[in-house]
């Protein structure tokens, strides 16, 4: 039996306020990825956020947008207010845990990709063997096509959560298409955008990572 689409959409200041929770302290490209908004629309909401004291803003090379404790508090109940509005929470509890069967082997493709056994013995892997990574990929696309259903539900449960099949399906194809470090080790990799999502489950059912 199909399941009824959510309707309920989160606002763009809590859309910005939440991916910021999920991501952690990030620039504001990076932060617009995330969420799947304009610069300009985030960069607005930033700055009312930070108005209201729940983000702050650090200049420089290496600065960024993170939140305040305030921030997270605030996240904390209006996500919980979200969840209840939407009826949405048995929904996503069913599908947080079958994320938690397919994470195990996420993170082990993971370490299939950046080491390989040589001789007998465990190393890095430095991709000079596009046979061996070939592989990899294939097993990481048979991977992505299992999760599918799970992001379909999820999105079904909460509109925001649509940006992350996007996402990922996105990685996938860079890294196939000959990007690599779309697998794991670019900002915007297939394993940083599972880990986010894995971030926005706990914080949308108010799961302390252990």
């Amino acid at each position: 039996m199909t399941q009824p689409v959510s309707s309920h959409a989160t606002s763009t200041d809590l859309l910005v306020l939440h991916t910021l929770r999920c991501i952690g302290f990030s620039g504001l490209s990076g932060v617009a990825r995330a969420s799947g908004l304009p610069e300009s629309d985030v960069e607005s909401e930033l700055i009312d956020l930070a108005v209201a004291g729940l983000v702050t803003h650090a200049a420089g090379d290496f600065g960024g947008w993170g939140l305040t404790e305030e921030g997270r508090a605030a996240d904390a109940e209006r996500i919980a207010d979200e969840l209840e509005e939407a009826g949405a929470r048995a929904r996503l509890t069913a599908a947080f845990d079958r994320f938690l069967v397919l994470n195990p082997e996420l993170l082990d493709l993971c370490t299939a990709w950046q080491t390989r056994t040589v001789g007998g013995s465990m190393t890095m892997n430095d991709h000079s063997d596009p046979s061996y990574d070939a592989r990899v990929l294939d097993r990481f696309t048979e991977f992505h096509q299992r999760a599918e259903p799970l992001c379909a539900e999820l999105s079904a449960a909460l509109l925001r959560f649509r940006r992350y099949p996007v996402r990922l399906a996105d990685a996938l194809a860079r890294a196939r298409a000959g990007a690599l470090e779309y697998v794991t080790d670019s900002t915007s990799s297939y394993h940083t955008v599972w880990f986010q999502l894995h971030e926005d489950l706990l914080a949308t059912l108010g799961i302390p990572r252990h």
